[in-house]
């Protein structure tokens, strides 16, 4: 085992460590007892108090290695500070052995020699570029990639330290999945104590179990996440929360709703065009509502709250980044542009990009060709019969079926009770949310029908809804279900942990790999070729105008 080995393995926790100290520094501004929540929410409040912060930050100064070193050993003193003052609670006690068992186990995603093909073009590029510079506007002239900047970039800035240089800049979306992971599991197994809860909230429970199945199986592949399927993964986190209340809005607490604006702040940053999935406020209004009672209380209580400043200003962000970079609110959404500026991304070459995101995901085009025709190919449905053929049956259809083999094993293993009556309690919201989902199916099929942009999680939600409803319908003892879904999950973490060590098998035969002596991934000089662009336009231009073009 090399000395490069344990100094990864030993950041892996120290930056788990800090995230998780910044999510209690947060949560120190409330007043409320915050000794119950898991360690999974901490860790995701953690994540959106990083990202706001290298947002801060970036526009001020680089984010160097002295820089990140001294983030993380504050958020590790935060750690120490607010887990030394609650350790003796036995819930905090039972949460950290989970937290590190779980994170023990996503180990083994982060063993990785090839990552994502988005990751030299312009992933690592963005991400580095931040580690070198502070705010430069015009960056999106560059490539197409730097038009469209992610928060998970920001984020993974902030892990370029000492003795390990630019090579953790894929650790954010472990973090994710990682407290994801710890909060379904506590979701699933919080009724231990409190066996009558367990019978009016088995929907949630179900639900929950096959989200746990599907993001360990189908997103095990730490090196294809990007910045897409961690958005996904946050997105089904967003809507089991959603339906946990929807069958008891008293229980909604100052904290759940700290929690709420964060999961849609951290997703609608990972990927802009997530802002559709604000639609879900229909829903969410009417579920505070049958708490509040009055039209003005609930829309008061909804957007007049220090959460939604919270969310309001990491959205800024967003949109400045955006701006900064193209001169777009939204890019590439044309009308939100500004081609006036120095800086500024032309109204039709932001025009022609959008049309080749569509293309691109109705199948009109990949690396190796492209459709005759592309304005008339992406128009109304007359993409449909080639995207049936060179996408369905390709990647969709495989995707199904793996659906539906966890639909086969749920029922097997929980269908087999008698039925007893559902609990009926606001089924109405219910019905509504998934009305609001088959609506986002319709929006996606339409415009951007590639399962990356927010299909895999549609998807998923379509099928496990229902299935969910289906199930809570039988009957099952508390004891069948602790043991059945106990050993489901053991499955489902063996399966993880066997398809990586498959994968990384894979790697050392294809790339001649070696996890153990060799443990970063590769790094080439394409990977520096935009911030040597920035460097030479800089000292052409002076070092004291900001604006690259």
């Amino acid at each position: 085992m090399s000395l490069n080995f344990i100094i990864f393995f030993i950041y892996y926790f120290l930056i788990l460590f800090s995230i998780i100290g910044y999510g209690y520094f947060l949560l120190s501004f409330e007043k409320k007892r915050f000794e119950n929540l898991t360690f999974g929410h901490i860790g995701l409040i953690g994540i959106f108090f990083l990202i706001i912060y290298s947002y801060v930050s970036h526009l001020l100064i680089p984010h160097s290695k002295i820089h990140n070193l001294i983030v993380i050993i504050v958020g590790n003193t935060f750690f120490l500070y607010f887990v030394g003052k609650i350790y003796k609670k036995d819930f905090i006690k039972k949460n950290f052995y989970i937290l590190i068992i779980i994170f023990l186990i996503l180990t083994i995603s982060l063993l990785i020699e090839k990552n994502h093909d988005d990751f030299p073009y312009y992933h690592f590029q963005y991400t580095y570029y931040l580690t070198q510079e502070s705010l430069n506007f015009g960056i999106g002239n560059f490539n197409h990639g730097f038009r469209t900047p992610s928060s998970i970039f920001y984020i993974n800035s902030l892990f370029y330290l000492p003795l390990v240089d630019y090579y953790l800049f894929n650790f954010s979306a472990v973090y994710i999945l990682g407290f994801s992971n710890i909060i379904l599991f506590h979701q699933i197994f919080k009724f231990t104590k409190r066996k009558k809860e367990f019978f009016n909230s088995k929907f949630t429970l179900y639900l929950s179990i096959l989200v746990f199945i599907f993001i360990n199986i189908f997103f095990y592949r730490i090196s294809e996440h990007g910045t897409d399927r961690s958005a996904q993964i946050l997105i089904l986190v967003l809507f089991i929360f959603l339906l946990s209340y929807f069958y008891n809005p008293q229980s909604l607490k100052n904290t759940d709703l700290l929690f709420l604006y964060v999961l849609v702040g951290l997703i609608i940053s990972l990927k802009s065009f997530y802002f559709l999935y604000l639609i879900l406020i229909i829903p969410f209004y009417f579920l505070i509502f049958q708490k509040k009672k009055t039209i003005f209380s609930t829309f008061n209580f909804i957007f007049f709250n220090r959460y939604m400043f919270y969310l309001l200003i990491l959205i800024c962000f967003v949109i400045i980044s955006y701006f900064t970079n193209t001169g777009c609110l939204i890019y590439p959404v044309s009308f939100t542009c500004f081609d006036n500026f120095e800086w500024s991304i032309l109204k039709n070459d932001v025009i022609l990009m959008n049309n080749w995101y569509e293309l691109w995901s109705k199948s009109g085009a990949n690396p190796n060709s492209r459709v005759e025709d592309p304005e008339n190919y992406i128009k109304g449905f007359n993409w449909i019969n080639n995207w049936i053929e060179n996408y369905f049956f390709n990647k969709v259809s495989d995707f199904l079926l793996g659906l539906f083999i966890i639909v086969f094993v749920m029922f097997l293993v929980y269908s087999k009770s008698s039925k007893v009556k559902p609990y009926e309690k606001n089924k109405k919201i219910l019905y509504l949310t998934y009305i609001i989902l088959l609506i986002l199916l319709i929006e996606w099929l339409y415009n951007h029908p590639a399962l990356r942009y927010g299909g895999y999680c549609i998807f998923a939600l379509i099928v496990f809804i229902p299935l969910s409803l289906y199930l809570s319908k039988h009957n099952i003892t508390f004891n069948k279900f602790y043991k059945s879904t106990s050993i489901l999950l053991a499955i489902t973490i063996l399966i993880f942990v066997t398809r990586n060590f498959t994968r990384i098998s894979a790697e050392i035969q294809l790339y001649e790999y070696k996890p153990f002596s060799k443990i970063f991934y590769t790094i080439d000089d394409e990977y520096f070729e935009i911030q040597k662009r920035i460097e030479k336009i800089k000292n052409k231009k002076g070092m004291f105008n900001k604006s690259i073009f």
